[in-house]
């Protein structure tokens, strides 16, 4: 007969078990086995015994059915074995199970890992170094996606997951843009903001847009202040190469949304057109909303009202006919003065407009960096 010490040796790991993971599981029935063999009774006899049907103790050997801790109570009174013991073996078993079925999901899922940005989350330390092999990857991966399945990622990442604004003429990667949305969402936690506050945040248009005309400098912390006073994060990520992406917008929850810019071409006429973009989709089209810009057609009507938006904030259209007829850079600083924005943006609506080519008046735009300030 098993005995209660056997039974716990049975039960006591070793310091092998630990060496590496086995790829197998081993049901509490194989135990019942062992105790059968030892004291030559079959299985329609410990059933009897058991109270149970010869059924349901065979399907219990076999692993089939799992030890109830009724079960436990039973066998201990039969087999002199606590019934702490057998249901410590159930418990045992099933995490094995549960293990190897991670495992298998893990290895399935490695081909995943060609669509992500592995060595730049490794040599921006987001990832460790090592271990490197492909099940280990796809677990840091999904570790930091916040993520259980490789399902729950295509669900949350896979489709439309924020409202990018990004270079269309190019190639872009899935997989780059939802490891630099990750990256801001995780920036984003540490953005103490009170409670989203719509009206607000249209009353405090004018002083963001006041900052367009302020040293590239003294920028990030205003920015950043004025918009978390009414719910909005403001971060900025170095975009993540592939991503191809300028900005994006995200409900971290009822109350609080993130603004990600990445500066990708870090001029100051870039960065606030996509700041008051972005703004325009958490003023315009409600909470909770959330998008990536190459799985919406480019005619997508709220992509026009955040452009309109942008435009409207920086250069209202009242003043369209004066900018048209802007031909020098001193007449384009004289406008950008007697409207208090910068005149790097003057230029780059003109550009846009097609008014002035692109390489005029570049002079004027401002380089901003605001990955170490905020």
């Amino acid at each position: 007969m098993i005995t209660k010490q056997e039974g716990v040796r049975r039960m006591t790991p070793t310091s092998e078990s630990y060496s590496g993971e086995p790829d197998y599981a081993v049901p509490p029935g194989e135990t019942i086995r062992e105790f059968l063999d030892e004291l030559g009774m079959t299985q329609r006899d410990l059933a009897t015994r058991l109270g149970l049907s010869a059924k349901h103790v065979n399907r219990l050997i076999q692993g089939v059915v799992p030890l109830s801790s009724e079960v436990a109570q039973r066998l201990e009174l039969v087999t002199g074995m606590p019934a702490r013991l057998w249901n410590r073996l159930e418990a045992d078993y099933q995490s094995a199970c549960q293990r190897l079925r991670m495992a298998k999901e893990l290895g399935d899922a490695v081909p995943w890992l060609s669509e992500m940005p592995v060595r730049e989350l490794v040599k921006r330390g987001v990832l460790p170094e090592a271990p490197a092999d492909g099940t280990s990857r796809v677990q840091q991966m999904l570790a930091f996606f916040g993520v259980a399945h490789l399902t729950t990622w295509r669900e949350l990442y896979g489709s439309p997951v924020a409202a990018f604004r990004q270079a269309t003429a190019y190639e872009v990667k899935s997989g780059a843009v939802a490891s630099w949305l990750r990256l801001g969402e995780i920036a984003a936690r540490d953005v103490s903001c009170g409670p989203f506050n719509a009206a607000g945040l249209r009353n405090a248009l004018p002083a963001l847009r006041r900052l367009t005309g302020e040293p590239p400098a003294v920028i990030a912390p205003i920015m950043r202040d004025i918009c978390a006073r009414h719910g909005v994060a403001v971060v900025v990520v170095e975009e993540i190469t592939g991503a191809r992406a300028s900005g994006a917008t995200r409900w971290v929850n009822a109350d609080k949304v993130m603004l990600l810019l990445s500066l990708r071409y870090r001029t100051d006429d870039h960065l606030w057109f996509t700041f008051f973009h972005e703004l325009g989709h958490i003023l315009l089209h409600g909470r909770g909303e959330t998008w990536i810009d190459d799985s919406v057609p480019e005619d997508d009507p709220r992509e026009r009202e955040a452009d309109r938006f942008a435009c409207e904030q920086l250069i209202p259209d009242e003043h369209l006919d004066r900018l048209r007829e802007l031909r020098s850079l001193e007449s384009v600083r004289s406008f950008a003065r007697e409207l208090e924005i910068s005149p790097g943006i003057v230029v780059g609506r003109l550009q846009h407009e097609g008014v002035w080519p692109r390489r005029q008046g570049n002079a004027l735009k401002r380089k901003v960096d605001l990955v170490s300030d905020l």
